[in-house]
């Protein structure tokens, strides 16, 4: 019996390869191991929707007030908080290796151990990331933006400094309750949260009439409530033993924590900012601004339907993680299959949903007919991009709970910047196919990847992987007890 209440098909037995020959065994087999990725990736998709619209929320309310505190509010969300946000959630992604193979193995001790050493680790990050914070306006303006909007999400950026270390703090508190599955806790909590945003950004920022200094303050407090509020669930009830307090074992074998986190943190923020370049390369197109509306409504979208892939994302991370490090190298395997082919029907009906409303969704962004047709145009591509959506982050998971980050980044770098960036540059200005010719080459530098990852996966030795996550508990483990 897994420790999720769903049994276990595959217990080991002699009998296990002749049942695996049924069609009913396939079917039941299929069910269980459904039954235990959504028990993780619903909660986890709807903690991601919930924290995505902390920010969406406040960028609504600033809506509310002139077009330069929206712009500064936007700019300051979306690329200096979206900078910090990759960095913070892919060093903070080592964990999701290290916590879900020591809990697989029974070594719970070492989960709150290793959120300590994330912490010391992403807090030193965020004190060497905050002079972008601080300097923000000359580096905005360097990317083109005006001066005045530089100088406004300049501002507002140093206010939002606190939010910087609520990130170094929560991504390690995330990891180390995932890969526990204590999914819920995160969903309740930010869900709390969420609806004292909203009320507590109405009453700041538009009913006391503070602006911007209230969407700082409700932001920034939102984003510590969250963190709190998580670390008061693990001090009362010592998340069944993973927590013990706090140790100096944090401070131990820091190095091969860091490049772990290195790796995680590079392979991320690699993915994640790929399609935050397309916006800024449509920019320099010739009458750019028709062209930037559209394909800004097609990222929201795009954004909205990633927290999804977010949460498959965390659910094969811990599955994969946690029976490797049990030593279930099967187990390991077929959870790859099931979630694989769920995400990617997902995929299919949301692409399906984009192209029968791709005549409609812009007018809910834009009273502009230019804008919407151009946007009715780029939807064909949005479909597309929802459905390799869905694999890929998938097949980015099962590299994290396998501990394949440093390969994952050089196939990244390869597919995307290497191959992806320079077609989508070549057919968007060089062949004068425009928006969607830069959209078409970043398109088929993720299909690549996908592509290699699908082949690397395929040949995975699943059990070599559990004698290297058994190898990796040992090395970094330290003395913590050898609990089993």
């Amino acid at each position: 019996m897994a420790a999720d209440g769903v049994p276990l098909l595959n217990n080991g037995d002699g009998n296990d390869s002749s049942r695996r020959e049924t069609l009913d065994y396939w079917v039941k087999e299929f069910g269980y191991e459904s039954k235990r990725l959504w028990h993780i990736a619903g909660p986890a998709i709807f903690t991601a929707i919930c924290q995505y619209s902390l920010g969406a929320l406040t960028q609504t309310f600033a809506g509310q007030l002139t077009e330069l505190d929206l712009a500064a509010v936007s700019v300051e969300n979306s690329v200096i908080a979206g900078l910090a946000f990759g960095v913070m959630l892919g060093m903070g992604s080592a964990l999701e290796t290290l916590c879900g193979q020591a809990y697989g193995a029974g070594r719970l001790r070492m989960l709150g151990v290793y959120m300590q050493r994330s912490w010391v680790i992403l807090l030193i990050t965020a004190c060497l990331i905050s002079p972008i914070y601080i300097w923000s306006p000359p580096i905005l303006k360097l990317f083109g933006e005006t001066t005045e909007i530089s100088n406004a999400a300049g501002k507002f950026a140093l206010w939002m400094m606190p939010q910087l270390f609520a990130y170094a703090m929560n991504f390690p508190i995330q990891k180390f309750l995932q890969a526990q599955r204590k999914v819920m806790v995160m969903a309740v909590i930010s869900a709390l949260v969420l609806v004292l945003h909203a009320f507590f950004s109405w009453l700041l920022i538009l009913k006391l009439e503070w602006g911007l200094i209230g969407a700082a303050v409700t932001l920034n407090v939102s984003w510590w409530l969250i963190v709190i509020g998580q670390l008061l669930y693990i001090f009362i009830t010592k998340s069944d033993g993973a927590w013990s307090g706090f140790s100096w074992l944090a401070f131990v074998d820091l190095f091969g924590f860091v490049k772990l986190s290195l790796a995680s943190a590079i392979m991320l923020c690699l993915e994640f900012w790929y399609l935050m370049v397309l916006i800024v390369i449509t920019g320099l197109l010739p009458n750019p601004l028709i062209a930037v509306d559209a394909i800004s409504i097609c990222m929201n979208i795009n954004g909205w339907d990633a927290m999804i892939a977010i949460g498959f994302n965390a659910a094969i991370s811990v599955r994969v993680s946690n029976e490797l490090g049990a030593g279930n190298a099967w187990l390991a395997k077929f959870s790859v299959l099931v979630v694989s082919l769920t995400s990617v029907i997902i995929g299919i009906v949301c692409m399906i949903v984009v192209f029968a409303t791709r005549g409609y969704f812009p007018y809910l962004f834009t009273s502009s007919n230019a804008v919407a047709e151009k946007t009715t145009e780029l939807a064909l591509l949005l479909g597309f991009t929802v459905l390799l959506n869905s694999l890929q982050p998938v097949l980015s998971g099962v590299a994290v709970g396998a501990g394949w980050q440093s390969l994952v980044a050089y196939i990244n770098i390869g597919c995307y910047y290497v191959f992806g960036l320079p077609a989508g540059i070549l057919l968007g200005f060089t062949f004068g196919f425009g928006v969607m010719g830069i959209w078409s080459g970043m398109i088929a530098g993720i299909v690549l990847q996908t592509l290699i990852l699908v082949v690397v996966v395929a040949l995975t030795n699943w059990n070599k992987e559990t004698e290297e996550a058994e190898s990796r508990i040992k090395r970094w483990g330290g003395p913590t007890g050898g609990e089993h």
